[in-house]
This record gives structure tokens, C-alpha cells and sequence, in this order.
């Protein structure tokens, strides 16, 4: 079925007018992109150039979508906003509390059990508000909206940072943190820097075993981590409109990895195809009477160089598969190097575990594929030589593929299928292992891949690859193995070689569903009741911050120094610690204590100088709050890289840090530092970093008078008695340094609903 039927009619009526004053006020033709956006300008922005960028701007998104590990905090706070309802299409998704240990059965029967108290009330929430709820089961999020929600042409938020999948299906579909997510919610204008845009040209068409995940993985070679910081990535050309709609799902979802604000699509054949087959005749229809306004002008393809900020040219015809990591996903091998590879770095060469499904990899097509690969396996005498194990993306794709057989496929080779949930992708894995701190390769076709994200162990080295890739590897158990060039062993001892692998785009005979899992919102929420046990240890309802004042930001000592790589992991890690994500003060405990500490290289351990004793970050940071001591967070390049949880910008929030200094920040973690009312600052000298001694005391001595476009000024104190000072930048306009001095950008929201 169609949701939202009336909003995207209005979208599609809409769009040829606002498109064409769009292209006139500019004066030249348009990307896509710039069509998405400036045809969903909030009021607040009146319709003008605005350069990319530089200059922020108010937008007008169509929905909002949430999963339930951030929705807990999201919709604490949208409580606290005086809303009696959504003023968007709004949904919740239950995908990330289930931990993947026995299989899919099990697995949830149990989350089911150890959640209850979550599960009911994101449920409640959500019929109070008016929000779509997806149970326990149902999918993860991304692959639930590319299947119910994604239209062409539209734009959506979500707090999660590979919302961007939904770009293919020709949405601006971007990563948010829950702050973002009330803006938008509560009917309140939301805001972004205007991005750059990037275009991709792809020629071309896949064949063998190269898969549309391969491009994401080329390009995140070229663009490294960082590279998309701040820019939309635009794919266009011959090749794009060869590949499937949920081929470009996978690449836009990936985006999340090169820092992209997000990726899209124009509309083609393909997305049409997808929408009939999920049930979207009617969007379908719609969309192909605008056709022609769902993708970038011909002028803008024809000549890239001239509209877009970077042009990157792929061919689909010669890309060859690539295997990425391990620690980053931009470290990109192509396969044929990837053996030499092994030997070179000393890669683990067994390979323990071969993963594939996740929000990145679990479509029909994606599936398919891999189970031509088992099929051959089990007619060639092979089985799995490594632990195999799936993950389906929703209900409708598994019982799906369990209908057509490729399941069955898979069990028969010795794989094991999961829940539809993320699973092993977010740390939710009870790892079968002999020993939890040995060096070993895992294998999988997710889309992150840091220290300790899938098992929590710092020696295992994770590898991102298709889930063709994956499942050949897993056949052979090596990391050496190259399914191209190579041969194995089989049971009766011959050898014998896998053929490329083989699949359909979509089901022959259709999607089918018993149960999709669905819960619709109640017709009016006022009458229900939404209940937080004051002893629960897992939700706590929550206080408004309160405002830094300038004498807070006087002699505030230096929490910790992160060296290298601190991604959000780093700063609020997941896994176990998603038990807590809807109360405040006890996943606080899990602040900062995976970042490396620049003085000692070691981890959750900073000195104190209230006591002079080392101490975990998170007492040392309680410590230095409840003796009225400001804090300070200084960390390197691309800081807060990753997820979108705003709980690693809340955490030190609460634990009363008020700044935080780095040379770089990833873009989500940034706005969530702004949002929870802190300063977010950069050095103008990156060398500064290294003049921070961890005795200092830290002032910015103009803060009072904060303004946009204007540097702050660092005072180092140091214990020796000499001081030291330098400029630091910062990206707050008026409008975000008024969420400084109001506390946090909600306290901000509350104030203007109330008024």
C-alpha cells in the first residue's frame, strides 16, 4: 500500500511550478539535487541563490523517520516540546535491541521479553503523537522506508546516519541527530548548511561478480572518510540508470561512510519497476508524469564540470570487486590485490565469520545472488568453511526469499539466518568465539567497520565487502581467496571452481507478507498516557540544560585529549550500551571511554586534578562537575565520524563539559553539539593541538561576545606558570548561538511554542 498518498500528490502538483521559478531565479539549469531542495525551502528561507556551502538555510522536509536505539531520546525530547501531535508523517522502527545469538526465532522471542519496557513505550509514544510504529521484526529501518515510505523527489530526516539509502529511490533523505528530528516533528523549520554538490558519473554495466556495493567502495577509496563532509553526492549517467533501484539503495546508504550529507538518484525505469513491485502502482504513476523533474537537467550531465563542486567517473564495465578495511571503511582493495594484501599487513588469513544481509545489503536481488552462490556450493560438494550467517531486511524480504528457497540455500550450506534486524552490524552479536581478545578477520557486507564495533574486540579485523564476495569467501574460509581467479577443494576432494554469481532484480512472482508488521497510530493520542518508572533503569524522562555562562568557560580543565580516530563509537559506544539509550544518566557511563587518551595511549583512563588519581573519563568528568569545574574535549581530524546518536553529544552535556576543540568535525556531530547548546569549536592551526598540555587550564576569554563569522580566543594556563594563546573557529550563526544562550535548541523550541 501507498502511504502518505495526499502528501505526494501534493509533492508531485507542486513540483513543475516550483521548479521552474527555481530555475529562473538561478538562472541556469538545475541538478537534482538542487531541485530537492529548492523546491522543499522552509518560508523562513525565502527562494534565492544561496551559496553551497557557506550559507545555511531552512528546509521544509516531507517526513521523519526514527529507529528505536535514538527514537527513545528523539521523543524524550519531542515530549518536552508542547506538541500534542507530529506536524510531519512521522515513524518509529524497532530494529536495533535485538541481539543476534541462536537465530531469528530465538533472538527476538527474547528481545521481546528483555525490552518489553522500551518496546511499550516507543508504542505508546507513537499512538499518543501520531506516529507509525514498527514492531520487533518487522526490518530494519532503511529497507522499511525504501519499501513503504521513499518517493522520488522527495525529502526526509532520520535519525540514523544511513537514512541516505532512501536516495535509491530519488529522495534527499539525510542523517540526523534526534534534536533535528523534534525540530521537524514539532512543525519548527529545520536547518542545513546548503551542501556542496559532488557528481558521480557512472558508465557503463555491471557483470560477473561485480555488484553495485563495489561502486560505494571504489568511490569511498577516492573520497575517503571525510572527503563527502558537507556535500550531497549526485550519481548520473548510463550506468546509473543500469543499475537496480535497491543496487543504488546500497551505494547511497554507504554514503554515510565517505561523510556525505547524503546520496541520490534521478528517477528511472528501475525505481519505477520498484514501486509496482512494492505495492506503489499509484506513486509510480504520479512519479512518471514529472518525470522529467525528478532528475538533474540534461545541460547539468552533459556538462558536469560546470554545476557540480566535484565530478568522479566510474566504469561499470571494468570496476573490479573490492574488499575494504579493515578499522575504515575507505581503505579500498581491489580484489585482485587483496591476497597480496593479506600477506603484506598481516591480516588474520583465516576468515572467522562471513556476515551479509544489514540495512546496506538485504534486498531480494542481494539475496539472490548469494544463494546462486550456495546453491553451486551444495551441487559442487562445498560447504562453508567459516561461521555464515544472514540477515534479512525486513519481514517482506524474508518470508520472501523463505517462499522462493534462497533461505533453505543458505541453511543447506551451513549458514544460519538472523532476525531482521541490524544485529552484528551495531555491535548486537553474541560472537561464538574461543577467545574474545585474539587477532582474527571477519568478513561482511555491512557498512562500518571500526575497532570493536561488531564484537567489541580491538583485534578483530573487520572487512567490508558484497555479499557475493562474502558468501564465496565464507565457502572457502580464507581471506586469500580470490572466487575470480582461484579454486577450492571439495568434499570429494576435486577441485573445482564457483561460477560468477546469478539473480533477479526482483521476485518472479511478487513480494509477499503475512505480517509486515505495521502499527498504525491512534485517531486521537490525547486521552493516553505515557508513563517513565522513576526507578527505571532504562528511561528517564529529561530535564532542560541549562545555558553555559561565561565564567563556565574560565579555567575549565582538559577531560581528555583523543588521539587519532574518535568516532562516535569512540565517544558513546553501542553494543550493550544500547540498553541505556533512553536514560541519560546511565549510558553517560559509557562517555569518552573508547577514545585514546593523547597523554598515556591509553583508553578510559584521565587524570584528575581535583584528586591527582587516574581515573575512568566518566568519573573523572562527574568529579570535575560536582566541584563546579568546566570541562574541555579536544580531539583531531573528522571527530565524531559515524552514527548519528546524539548521545555522544548529550553525555558530556550532562556530564558538564562545555566545549569541545578539534581540528575537524564529521557534520552530524557537530549539529549535535550545537543543538545540545555547547561549543562546538576548530582550531584555526591545527598544530595547536599539540601546545594542550593535559595540566592546563583552558579559557575562551571572549565568549560573552559569541558571534557569527568571528574566531574565540584560547588562553592556555599551563602548571609551569607560562600562558599561551590562539584562535579557534566555529560555524554558529545568530540563530544557533541563540540555542547557546537558551540552554539547547529545544529549550529554544519550547520557549517559541509557548509563547
Amino acid at each position: 500500500m501507498a502511504f502518505d498518498i495526499d502528501l505526494i500528490k501534493k509533492v508531485y502538483d507542486d513540483l513543475p511550478g516550483k521548479i521552474a521559478e527555481a530555475r529562473e531565479k538561478l538562472g541556469k539549469p538545475l541538478t537534482l539535487t538542487e531541485k530537492i531542495l529548492y523546491t522543499h525551502l522552509h518560508p523562513e528561507s525565502p527562494l534565492q541563490q544561496y551559496n553551497r556551502g557557506k550559507d545555511y538555510v531552512f528546509f521544509q522536509p516531507d517526513r521523519v523517520a526514527m529507529q528505536d536505539a535514538t527514537a527513545q531520546m528523539a521523543l524524550l525530547q519531542f515530549m518536552m516540546a508542547g506538541r500534542d501531535k507530529v506536524a510531519v508523517p512521522s515513524t518509529v522502527h524497532c530494529d536495533h535491541l535485538i541481539l543476534a545469538e541462536e537465530g531469528a526465532t530465538e533472538d527476538l522471542a527474547r528481545a521481546n521479553d528483555e525490552n518489553k519496557e522500551v518496546y511499550d513505550f516507543l508504542s505508546t509514544v507513537s499512538d499518543k503523537y501520531g506516529i507509525g510504529f514498527w514492531k520487533p521484526g518487522a526490518g530494519i529501518i532503511h529497507q522499511i522506508v525504501l519499501e513503504n515510505y521513499a518517493f522520488p523527489g522527495g525529502m526526509m530526516i532520520g535519525t540514523d546516519s544511513h537514512t541516505p539509502n532512501a536516495g535509491g529511490l530519488g529522495m534527499v533523505a539525510i542523517g540526523v541527530g534526534g534534536a533535528d528530528a523534534v525540530d521537524v516533528m514539532a512543525g519548527m523549520p529545520w536547518e542545513l548548511k546548503m551542501p556542496k554538490v559532488i557528481g558521480v558519473k557512472l558508465t557503463g554495466k555491471l557483470s560477473g561478480w561485480t555488484s553495485s556495493k563495489d561502486v560505494i567502495l571504489k568511490v569511498a577509496g577516492i573520497l575517503t572518510v571525510k572527503g563527502g563532509t558537507g556535500a550531497i553526492v549526485e550519481y548520473f549517467g548510463e550506468g546509473a540508470r543500469n543499475l537496480s533501484c535497491t543496487g543504488k539503495g546500497t551505494i547511497c546508504n554507504m554514503g554515510a561512510e565517505i561523510g556525505a550529507t547524503t546520496s541520490t538518484f534521478g528517477y528511472d525505469e528501475s525505481m519505477s519497476r520498484y514501486l509496482r513491485a512494492t505495492d506503489r502502482t499509484e506513486v509510480a504513476e504520479l512519479a512518471d508524469q514529472v518525470a522529467e523533474h525528478l532528475t538533474g537537467d540534461a545541460a547539468c550531465y552533459a556538462n558536469p564540470e560546470q554545476y557540480f563542486d566535484r565530478v568522479i567517473e566510474i566504469d561499470l564495465s571494468t570496476l573490479e570487486p573490492h574488499i575494504n578495511g579493515p578499522y575504515t571503511p575507505d581503505r579500498a582493495f581491489p580484489i585482485s590485490e587483496f591476497a597480496a594484501a593479506v600477506d603484506k599487513f598481516e591480516f588474520p588469513p583465516v576468515l572467522e565469520v562471513g556476515l551479509i544481509g544489514s540495512c546496506t545489503n538485504s534486498s531480494y536481488e542481494d539475496l539472490d545472488r548469494a544463494a546462486s552462490l550456495a546453491r553451486q556450493a551444495k551441487q559442487k560438494g562445498l560447504k562453508v568453511k567459516s561461521e555464515f550467517t544472514v540477515t534479512p531486511g525486513s519481514e517482506q524480504i524474508r518470508f520472501t526469499v523463505d517462499r522462493d528457497g534462497q533461505l533453505k540455500e543458505f541453511e543447506d550450506i551451513g549458514g544460519v539466518v538472523l532476525a531482521n534486524a541490524c544485529g552484528p552490524c551495531i555491535g548486537q552479536w553474541a560472537r561464538h568465539t574461543d577467545d574474545p581478545n585474539r587477532a582474527n578477520s571477519i568478513l561482511t557486507s555491512f557498512n562500518r567497520n571500526f575497532a570493536k564495533r561488531n564484537d567489541g574486540n580491538p583485534q578483530t579485523r573487520g572487512f567490508v565487502a558484497s555479499p557475493e564476495i562474502v558468501t564465496a569467501m565464507a565457502i572457502s574460509g580464507s581471506m586469500k581467496f580470490n572466487p575470480l581467479t582461484d579454486t577450492l577443494i571439495n568434499e570429494r576432494g576435486e577441485e573445482v571452481m564457483l561460477d560468477p554469481p546469478t539473480g533477479v532484480e526482483l521476485p518472479p512472482n511478487g513480494f509477499a507478507v503475512e505480517d509486515a508488521g505495521y502499527q498504525d497510530p491512534a485517531e486521537d493520542g490525547s486521552g493516553i498516557e505515557v508513563v517513565v518508572d522513576p526507578k527505571s533503569d532504562r528511561l528517564q524522562l529529561l530535564d532542560p540544560f541549562k545555558p553555559i555562562r561565561p565564567e563556565q568557560v574560565s579555567d575549565m580543565r582538559v577531560l581528555i585529549k583523543a588521539k587519532g580516530k574518535c568516532t562516535t563509537d569512540h565517544i558513546s559506544m553501542a553494543g550493550p550500551w544500547l540498553t541505556y539509550r533512553g536514560h541519560l544518566e546511565n549510558i553517560s557511563q559509557n562517555c569518552l571511554i573508547g577514545a585514546i587518551n593523547a597523554y598515556n595511549d591509553k583508553t578510559n583512563s584521565v587524570i584528575n586534578y581535583v584528586t591527582n588519581e587516574y581515573m575512568a573519563v566518566p568519573d573523572s568528568a562527574l568529579t570535575y562537575r560536582d566541584n563546579q569545574i568546566g570541562q574541555i574535549v579536544v580531539g583531531e581530524e573528522n571527530y565524531g565520524e559515524g552514527s548519528s546518536r546524539e548521545h555522544a553529544a548529550m553525555e558530556p552535556r550532562w556530564l558538564g563539559v562545555h566545549a569541545v576543540l578539534v581540528k575537524s568535525f564529521a557534520r552530524i556531530h557537530e549539529t549535535n553539539l550545537k543543538k545540545q547548546g555547547m561549543l562546538a569549536l576548530t582550531f584555526v592551526n591545527a598544530d595547536d593541538y599539540d601546545k594542550i598540555r593535559q595540566d592546563d587550564k583552558v579559557t575562551i576569554s571572549d565568549f560573552a561576545s559569541m558571534a557569527p563569522d568571528r574566531n574565540l580566543t584560547v588562553v592556555l594556563d599551563h602548571a609551569d606558570g607560562t600562558q599561551e594563546s590562539f584562535e579557534v573557529a566555529h560555524t554558529y550563526n545568530q540563530a544557533q548561538i541563540g540555542w547557546v544562550t537558551a540552554g539547547s535548541a529545544l529549550n529554544k523550541i519550547r520557549e517559541e511554542l509557548t509563547a
